[in-house]
């Protein structure tokens, strides 16, 4: 479920913990409220501060280090690979013909398909995957591969990725509120830089951060409403299944309130495919 911690993106990870806590730790040392309450004996808005960034923490590091929805080769995670249950098998009409050998034209990953899915994934990997080049894997539901976290955002891990975001955003903006009560007098602009020269830098990089990370949560739940992902809203033009739609035709849209429903409450694999062609959309 989880990759090696020690991979290709120790460092970032590394940054991102440092950076985190340092700027926590400033904010404690600094003559903020943080600090005033600590000092006497007010423990409950420090400690709760202290929780919210280590949930942060964590959530980052389940988001880095989990499996986004690799693609498997492995006969035991067939049904996995392609999101089959019984109850969905039943839904496609049984064939007795052998099974035959798809590869990923990257990877050269073998997804071994029955030919009874022959009509839906017409020599595609499953529908709304792609290959990623920097992991070198196809993943399911492919939103795109973050260097943030170096990880692909995808099935598995997307919601965790929203989770995140919310939750950053909030310590970003509770530190934020910290670091402005911080802020001392001084009779000139020399001595106010030198006095809170630091505090200064904090809230720079905080506002920065800040703004980063509310355009990405909300663009992540705008496409959430729609049931889209930014890979397939930026190269709709590109992508088979959807080129031939309409501007403004999403097939996978179920409506706002049920996109978000299955996104944040529904767990599972989905069959794009059966959404796919339930809606009337044509084969491609």
């Amino acid at each position: 479920m989880f990759k090696n911690v020690f991979g290709s993106g120790f460092l970032v990870r590394t940054a991102h913990v440092i950076l985190t806590w340092v700027i926590t730790l400033i904010l404690f040392l600094h003559d903020t409220v943080l600090r005033k309450q600590e000092e006497t004996g007010q423990l409950v808005q420090p400690v709760l501060f202290v929780l919210l960034v280590l949930v942060s923490v964590l959530l980052y590091f389940a988001v880095s280090l989990m499996d986004p929805g690799f693609i498997l080769s492995d006969d035991r995670d067939l049904h996995f690979t392609l999101g089959v249950t019984e109850e969905q098998q039943d839904m496609i009409p049984p064939t007795t013909k052998p099974l035959r050998q798809r590869r990923c034209g990257h990877c050269l990953l073998q997804v071994y398909v029955s030919s009874k899915y022959k009509d839906l994934y017409s020599k595609q990997q499953p529908m709304r995957s792609k290959h990623c080049q920097t992991c070198q894997h196809c993943v399911r539901r492919y939103d795109h591969h973050c260097p943030w976290i170096e990880n692909c955002v995808g099935e598995r891990n997307h919601r965790w990725f929203v989770f995140y975001l919310a939750v950053q955003l909030l310590v970003l903006l509770w530190g934020l509120h910290i670091a402005w009560t911080g802020f001392s007098y001084a009779p000139s602009w020399q001595l106010w830089l030198r006095t809170n020269g630091v505090l200064l830098t904090v809230v720079v990089l905080v506002v920065l951060l800040s703004l980063i990370v509310l355009l990405l949560l909300g663009s992540h739940l705008y496409l959430v409403s729609l049931n889209t992902t930014t890979w397939e809203f930026m190269s709709r033009h590109r992508i088979s299944y959807l080129k031939h739609c309409g501007a403004d035709e999403n097939p996978f849209d179920r409506g706002t309130f049920n996109n978000l429903w299955g996104f944040f409450c529904v767990w599972g694999t989905v069959v794009w495919e059966q959404v796919y062609f339930r809606e009337g959309s044509d084969q491609v």
